[in-house]
């Protein structure tokens, strides 16, 4: 006799669509990600259209899920490029097993775990590739290049792309079988309001973290003369770190919920700014 567990498995098996042909579609879709990247929601362009063979072969001819998914998947999103392959997979694995049952999962998880692994990937992608590859097949390149050698060229492309899309290859499948079997898990257990509840307080907290880092904001000014003088600045560190750019993005953040577009918003933080340094409101980027 089938047990029931047995029999949900089965089922889920004949649902999956997602092949290993897909698969490979949705990683020749990720190589021009950052060919549409733009200020405003940066990679959400390459990522989306990555996206768009894995959701056909889910959603088929049901317009409106369709729709829905690919509105999912314009929203803002930045990492290394390189690894971009490994959220992509899980993303797949997370869309197929949203239409296998709608009503009880929550939509919303798939974008807070998009966003909570975006920042640590980012890092660890940048570290390895721009830090440490491409430094290797430069000294490699160069070091051929200048003696005339026509293999330095050669090396450096060799050296930077093979790893780049061996990797890139590679994790688009590591993304989506960790996603298809963590997620089968999950549900099982009954945990997954758990999990999106943490994976949103790590999104939000890699959010702020970008806020801090990304934003740059000083007044300028001294209260008092001489050696004595305090630096306004310095007032404002000490009651707390950070607060004229976490200011500058609440007024950001409510200006978008007003419905103001964000590149006329842009070009008027920009002129704003201009305008502050050269009055010296603002201490200036050297």
């Amino acid at each position: 006799m089938t047990s029931k567990t047995e029999l949900n498995k089965n089922s889920l098996h004949e649902r999956q669509v997602i092949n290993k042909k897909i698969l490979r579609k949705v990683f020749l879709h990720s190589i021009p990600m950052e060919h549409s990247w733009n200020y405003e929601r940066m990679m959400n362009l390459g990522y989306c259209y990555a996206m768009i063979p894995a959701l056909k072969a889910i959603y088929g001819d049901d317009k409106e899920q369709m729709k829905e998914a690919l509105q999912r998947h314009m929203e803002f999103y930045n990492t290394t490029p390189y690894v971009i392959t490994l959220p992509l997979g899980i993303s797949v694995a997370m869309e197929e097993k949203r239409a296998e049952d709608p009503e009880h999962f929550d939509t919303s998880s798939i974008s807070t775990v998009k966003t909570a692994i975006m920042g640590p990937l980012a890092g660890i992608g940048d570290s390895f590739f721009w830090g440490t590859l491409r430094i290797l097949a430069t000294g490699v390149g160069t070091s051929l290049a200048v003696k005339g050698n026509v293999l330095g060229p050669i090396l450096f492309w060799l050296i930077y792309n093979v790893p780049h899309f061996g990797l890139r290859y590679w994790l688009t499948f590591l993304g989506y079988n960790m996603g298809a079997n963590f997620l089968t898990k999950v549900q099982e257990s009954g945990i997954m309001d758990k999990l999106t509840y943490g994976a949103s307080i790590v999104g939000l907290t890699v959010a702020g973290a970008m806020t801090s880092e990304m934003v740059y904001m000083q007044v300028a000014g001294k209260i008092g003369t001489g050696d004595d003088a305090t630096k306004i600045q310095a007032i404002l560190d000490g009651i707390a770190p950070g607060i004229l750019p976490l200011i500058l993005f609440g007024i950001v953040y409510y200006l978008l919920k007003k419905k103001w577009k964000p590149l006329p918003l842009m070009f008027l933080l920009m002129l704003l700014c201009i305008a502050a340094a050269y009055f010296k409101v603002l201490v200036a980027v050297e």
